[in-house]
């Protein structure tokens, strides 16, 4: 199930699609189908409305003051932060990080008197070692308690990351804890559903925000981009994953 939930939507993201359509067209010698496939790619690289995609997606301008946060009963931060490789025993850090800062920066605030780590691992990296350990240890390093830190069973996608803290912390019928959740804001909205579906109470803090500044646009918006091309999967994938936890309540 979680390979189809990952694999699926790559299908109608916009370079999946567009790699269909080109192939259908080609098949079955439709230009149309070539010409609607040269559209898709092109609209969806324009920073224009990658950008546009992004910001409905994040819902949010500007970084909430950790200050302006009531206290919790834990800081939750989700994987999704370090690419591992060999010669660097605690990963290196993606576009991701300002999950894991953002989360220390709750805890050293005394937003809450334990950080939660998510072991995420998907199953076709077997040999990963789970990433919440690896972020135990740089909590460790900066000056967290090891005691002050906890880790959930693996856990392969934000649904399963939910469950597993609620085990953890110990929610159960009648019995709701209370928690600040840290994660990148595109991913803030689909990740406090299923957090709040699992028996938490969730503050959020979001961070690692994509849309960047309201800055006039220029040519440069309306020119094909790679990396618009990008954002505006991330953000179609996100939209996706609303509409699947809603279809299924």
């Amino acid at each position: 199930m979680l390979l189809i939930n990952k694999l699926l939507p790559m299908l109608v993201l916009p370079l999946g699609l567009s790699l269909l359509l080109m192939v259908a067209g080609l098949v079955f010698c439709r230009r149309l189908l070539i010409g609607l496939a040269i559209m898709v790619l092109g609209m969806f690289s324009l920073p224009v409305v990658s950008t546009s995609l992004i910001r409905a997606v994040e819902g949010w301008s500007t970084r909430v003051p950790v200050s302006s946060l009531h206290n919790a009963d834990a800081v939750v931060v989700l994987s999704g932060i370090v690419v591992q490789l060999e010669g660097a025993p605690l990963g290196e850090w993606n576009d991701g990080v300002d999950r894991f800062e953002g989360g220390i920066d709750l805890f050293k605030a005394g937003k809450a008197p334990v950080i939660v780590f998510t072991r995420g691992q998907v199953p076709w990296q077997p040999d990963a070692v789970p990433e919440g350990e690896l972020l135990a240890k740089r909590a460790t390093l900066l000056g967290v308690p090891e005691n002050a830190i906890l880790l959930t069973a693996v856990a392969g996608n934000t649904a399963d990351e939910a469950v597993a803290a609620g085990k953890l912390l110990g929610v159960r019928s009648g019995v709701r804890k209370k928690i600040i959740l840290v994660t990148s804001a595109f991913h803030m909205r689909r990740a406090a559903m299923q957090f709040e579906k699992a028996g938490f109470q969730v503050d959020r803090y979001p961070v690692d925000f994509q849309a960047g500044d309201n800055s006039e646009m220029t040519i440069l918006d309306f020119l094909p981009d790679a990396g618009a091309l990008e954002m505006s999967s991330i953000a179609l994938r996100e939209m996706i994953g609303w509409l699947y936890y809603w279809v299924k309540g």
